[in-house]
């Protein structure tokens, strides 16, 4: 990841997060950048390993967001991490960790904003049904509206409620409540329809976290 890559990220990331966040972004094995905050400190340096158990390492051995409180025999200090995994063509390069000194609450906004033509609307959360990536936006669905979000997928990921939306292809996420059903499929992954008739895979890459978070 080059430095102008980075300070792309760290643009977007700055207009949701309040200022007592830390960022940290990493790749597989190290970090890359570290934003310190009053709130919580890590002490992370470019060049510092990605710790077992942290936020980020979780998330790049998981290949999904992990949102979690971290005990302090990581880092010495405790902390509240939301992380999610930067994929490439299918391939995890890294993670962007937002490090809270305690869980934020509300989730930041309950609100996701779309583009309809040349109007906005604000969504509620809960009243969308899944997102997609088309052409380097977000194709937001709901039962009565849909349209774009001019964030990335991943981007995007970061802000949704981990116990709500799930990532399920790396073109998709979903919102559980809106599943209808899950059905079998090909080499060991899934087909869900939604409750609105559309019909969106499981890819073998999420498979198996797919299936321990909806416990069967």
């Amino acid at each position: 990841m080059d430095p102008k890559q980075i300070e792309e990220i760290m643009d977007v990331i700055k207009e949701f997060f309040p200022d007592n966040t830390s960022i940290a972004i990493s790749d597989t094995q190290s970090y890359l950048y570290y934003q310190p905050s009053k709130k919580v400190d890590l002490k992370i340096k470019p060049g510092d390993p990605v710790k077992e158990g942290s936020a980020a390492h979780k998330a790049v051995n998981y290949g999904q967001k992990i949102s979690t409180y971290i005990e302090p025999d990581v880092f010495g200090v405790p902390y509240y991490g939301m992380s999610i995994p930067l994929i490439e063509e299918g391939e995890t390069k890294g993670a962007i960790t937002a490090v809270f000194p305690q869980k934020p609450s509300p989730f930041l906004t309950n609100y996701i904003t779309i583009k309809i033509d040349d109007c906005w609307y604000p969504i509620k959360h809960d009243q969308v049904i899944y997102l997609e990536t088309q052409l380097r936006k977000t194709f937001v669905k709901t039962m009565t509206r849909e349209g774009y979000h001019r964030l990335n997928l991943s981007d995007l990921e970061l802000f949704l409620a981990p116990d709500s939306f799930i990532r399920c292809h790396r073109s998709y996420i979903v919102n559980i409540d809106y599943i209808d059903e899950i059905q079998p499929d090909s080499h060991s992954t899934f087909l869900l329809i939604m409750k609105d008739g559309t019909r969106i895979p499981v890819s073998q890459r999420y498979a198996s976290y797919f299936r321990r978070s909806l416990g069967f």
